[in-house]
């Protein structure tokens, strides 16, 4: 599922579909979420660009995405584990959405199996054609708690264990 996640993370970024990510889609993508900006971006992308041509492809983004989890700097680890997250949560699902009454818990996202296959029909993945029940088995896989969803921490379990 960790693989399909950054699969999924690099579709979303590539947006004009043709297979890489320019520092442009890059910024665009992670701008608002993790700051950056084009400078840094455009450092990214030369970084992580093996072969020279400007751009990450699949197999470059996928090797930048291992490095990134990885690295020692566990507030941009995290930083880009809410990107991804925030890719695949529900953003109607809440703490009390979710049967859970906490009270004066701040509310937190999940990723939902309706909220999870939407996502992957967004982005055109394999597994859009996986049914609501293919996606709460994948989801259970690693539901530490068994309420059905997903939280960030959960989220952050399974791809630190499972991951690329």
């Amino acid at each position: 599922m960790a693989a399909m996640v950054a699969t999924s993370l690099f579709a979303a970024l590539d947006k004009d579909g043709d297979g890489k990510v320019s520092a442009a889609e890059l910024c665009g993508g992670m701008a608002a979420a993790l700051g950056v900006g084009e400078k840094e971006a455009a450092t990214i992308v030369a970084a992580a660009d093996a072969d020279g041509d400007g751009l990450l492809d699949h197999e470059e983004f996928l090797r930048l995405a291992r490095e990134a989890e990885q690295a020692p700097d566990e507030d941009c680890r995290s930083r880009c584990l809410k990107v991804a997250f925030g890719m695949y949560a529900d953003a109607t699902m809440t703490k009390a959405a979710a049967g859970d009454e906490g009270g004066d818990e701040p509310q937190q996202q999940y990723i939902t199996p309706e909220s999870l296959k939407r996502m992957l029909s967004q982005l055109g993945a394999p597994q859009a054609q996986l049914g609501l029940e293919e996606c709460k088995a994948m989801i259970c896989r690693f539901d530490l708690n068994g309420d059905g969803v997903l939280s960030f921490d959960e989220f952050r379990v399974m791809m630190h264990d499972g991951l690329i």
